[in-house]
């Protein structure tokens, strides 16, 4: 059998060029998406800010909007080195360096500081590849540290005015922590020496000494306690861990601080007269044995951390 040869026209010969190099040009011509949140120094989302990306190879600017709740989404941008920018009236502003690549789904997070608070404007967060990182917090920080004292990181990054709060309530609550560890030296002499202000000794020397030692405790226990009240709140606060456990307690040892003294005091009298003690006084030995294992637990919380 005789093969016919089979004619080809110009046109299907450029049809079928056409066809086999259209794929590989369009694979060249990657976009890929840039996404994020903005939120202010205390991590709060801030929606309807300006967000502005600027290729730098070309000077190419987009420009969107953050939603509701603070994210972003810039789509159609080819791989590149690129500045995020992002600013909101009476808040502050932030840029940023990102570089976009091909090969992951970038995300870039913004923080809004005001200029003129040292470390403001820093870069932002996520997958995509990023220059100019802030300094890391200094090591140096003596114990307890911020997040010993409940704050989070966020809230380290205050405005001047929060940071000025931030720092009284760190150098208050570092007093009171001092002031707390130096109250349990009376405070455990003074239950020491209550097994012999009790009873079995009919002299008054034990019972003197037990007083002069509760009265010591009560007054360091007032001066602890004062910087713990009067130290500035931070709005938005969270109390979480050993903080937590540590406030839960002092709803025991606060009271208990008041009632002992006052509990002793009655008791004291009636030792005085020659009476056995009675009535309420008689609770004044399981108040104080209650009131310092709680104290002694909430200075123990705030040593371990979990």
């Amino acid at each position: 059998m005789k093969l016919k040869a089979v004619k080809t026209s110009p046109a299907v010969i450029a049809a079928l060029i056409l066809v086999l190099t259209s794929n590989p040009l369009h694979a060249q011509d990657v976009r890929v998406a840039l996404s994020g949140s903005v939120t202010d120094s205390s991590g709060k989302a801030l929606p309807n800010v300006q967000v502005s990306i600027k290729n730098l190879s070309n000077g190419e600017s987009k420009q969107t909007q953050t939603d509701s709740t603070g994210r972003y989404n810039v789509p159609d941008l080819a791989p590149g080195d690129y500045e995020l920018s992002a600013s909101a009236e009476g808040i502050g502003n932030a840029v940023s360096k990102v570089t976009l690549t091909a090969e992951s789904q970038s995300a870039a997070n913004l923080v809004l500081m005001s200029p003129s608070v040292p470390g403001a404007n820093p870069p932002a967060s996520g997958a995509a590849t990023q220059q100019n990182l802030p300094n890391a917090p200094s090591s140096s920080q003596t114990q307890p540290s911020l997040e010993d004292l409940g704050f989070s990181k966020s809230e380290q990054r205050g405005n001047a005015q929060q940071q000025a709060l931030l720092d009284k309530r760190t150098h208050m609550l570092k007093i009171h922590q001092r002031m707390g560890l130096i109250t349990t030296i009376p405070m455990i002499a003074s239950v020491v020496t209550s097994f012999n202000a009790g009873g079995r000794s009919e002299g008054t020397a034990s019972r003197d000494l037990h007083v002069a030692l509760g009265a010591l405790t009560g007054d360091l226990y007032g001066i602890t306690a004062y910087y713990a009240i009067r130290a500035p709140k931070i709005p938005g606060t969270e109390t979480r861990g050993p903080i937590k456990v540590h406030k839960v307690l002092a709803w025991i040892h606060g009271p208990g601080m008041v009632l002992t003294p006052i509990l002793g005091a009655m008791a004291f009298s009636q030792k005085n007269n020659g009476e056995k003690v009675h009535g309420l006084a008689a609770a004044h030995g399981p108040v104080a044995i209650v009131t310092a294992g709680a104290f002694g637990a909430a200075l123990i919380s705030v040593s371990a951390k979990f």
